[in-house]
């Protein structure tokens, strides 16, 4: 029997691997340069911690989450999101008793059983961060800012950021007074999805993805209207911090995001070329979360990013999809042993791992020509080849091959400090190139940013 992955999954081959850590490592050195710490959460969680966050209305919770029953009769859930669980983290470490504003980020995979397309899948992956600790329009501001300073990071240009405001719990209840007024006029275009939704949770009505209800919410009133004062002054300090940071949005009523805990600020960023319907990745505030899972009464406010879409976003970007391209045939600093016979075999074995302390080194371990070696050592991108058969053995010596040129030239088969440093020194100007190729590519970010800025900020 053949097996494959499961459906909604997949394999991230090494060919594709350095997409991801390069998107990773822009974001851990976006959000570490804004002062946030790295935390790691397990992948499973009990499952009343997302019924009570995420909201059993929800669709995550009432169609996608993975539950099940472990041998002890305990309900547990893979977390179909990340925002909880690092607020359960932070409530049973009483992380707050070391700094009162706690910045966290994290990155690692998601669960949800959805209906498979481009861009999502049913084990996906999202890059986020939440800062808990304070009500400052300011922290909403910093978020967002550092949310778009990530994409901004990866190379991404035409990003579309989305702003709302949800209120606060009086200006919620006056506003679904109004929601549902309007709903139950229109209640027969309503999916049977929304029918229920507008008896339980009005708002939800908002982030249905049926043609239908979406055509009849763009007439809903605007959330902004019923704000409260202290909401709306909230909402227009966001504004305006956004604005001193040079970070351009525009506003959307029909913005509720997927998630009940959300309060005040709601915040999605698109991007031009994969369509309004597809976010992504956002946000928002989530001021009695903390509460609701029993810590201290603490505001709090956080976003996710999804790395499959970003990845995506960033293949749209002609010159970035040509420099990963040209990415395959940059030659890596390293050497591949090409050893001929089984004496050969034993001396390369233990060069390659003197050789190892310093520099990567790559071998078969099964007999083969001399030809498919040097083929392989081409497939790897390596920079240099050694040479070891009968020959060289009796020679003691060992033949260094640079691939990109052909020229050659023997060497003293030693185990001294002295060869290991020479080894090094030839790899200098391979071990140059490739910081020249990430400098190149940090300048095309940067130049793919530069050039976006004028679209984005209106500058």
């Amino acid at each position: 029997m053949r097996y494959k992955a499961p459906r909604g999954t997949q394999d991230i081959l090494p060919s594709k691997v350095e997409r991801w850590q390069r998107l990773e490592t822009a974001a851990r050195r976006v959000m570490e340069r804004y002062g946030y710490r790295e935390i790691r959460t397990p992948d499973f969680e009990e499952e009343d911690l997302f019924l009570r966050t995420v909201g059993e209305e929800t669709d995550i919770v009432a169609k996608e989450m993975y539950s099940f029953t472990d041998r002890k009769g305990r309900r547990l859930a893979l977390r179909p999101e990340g925002t909880a669980p690092v607020i359960r983290s932070y409530i049973e470490n009483a992380m707050w008793k070391e700094r009162r504003l706690q910045k966290l980020y994290y990155l690692g995979p998601m669960f949800r059983y959805d209906r498979p397309q481009k861009g999502r899948y049913r084990q996906f992956h999202q890059i986020g961060a939440e800062a808990v600790g304070s009500l400052s329009p300011l922290v909403d501001a910093e978020v967002i800012a550092m949310m778009v300073a990530v994409l901004r990071e990866a190379g991404i240009r035409r990003l579309v950021l989305k702003l709302n405001s949800l209120g606060d719990t009086t200006s919620r209840a006056s506003y679904i007074k109004a929601l549902v007024k309007y709903f139950r006029g229109h209640e027969e275009r309503l999916c049977g999805d929304c029918r229920l939704r507008l008896k339980k949770n009005p708002m939800r009505i908002l982030d249905c993805k049926v043609p239908s209800c979406n055509e009849l919410a763009a007439g809903i009133p605007a959330m902004e209207e019923y704000l409260s004062q202290e909401a709306r002054e909230h909402y227009d300090q966001v504004q305006h911090w956004l604005r001193v940071l040079g970070v351009s949005f525009e506003k959307d009523k029909n913005l509720v995001r997927g998630l009940d805990y959300y309060t005040r600020t709601a915040f999605e960023v698109h991007h031009g070329e994969l369509g309004a319907t597809v976010a992504l990745g956002g946000g928002g505030r989530y001021d009695g979360l903390v509460a609701e899972c029993g810590g201290p009464d603490t505001p709090g406010i956080g976003f996710s990013l999804g790395t499959e879409r970003v990845l995506l976003a960033i293949e749209q970007d002609k010159a970035l999809r040509i420099k990963f391209e040209e990415d395959k045939y940059v030659r890596k600093a390293g050497y591949y042993i090409a050893w001929l016979g089984d004496i050969a075999l034993k001396e390369a074995f233990s060069l390659a791992g003197f050789i190892r302390k310093k520099v990567r080194v790559e071998m078969e371990f099964e007999e083969g020509s001399l030809k498919s070696r040097l083929r392989q050592a081409d497939r790897l991108r390596l920079s240099h080849a050694i040479i070891l058969g009968e020959n060289e053995l009796k020679e003691e010596k060992f033949l260094v091959r640079e691939l990109s040129t052909g020229n050659q030239e023997k060497m003293e088969l030693s185990h001294s400090e002295e060869m290991r440093n020479e080894m090094v020194k030839k790899l200098i100007p391979y071990y140059d190139a490739e910081k020249k190729y990430d400098k190149a590519m940090d300048d095309l970010s940067y130049r793919t940013i530069s050039g976006a800025l004028s679209e984005y900020d209106g500058s």
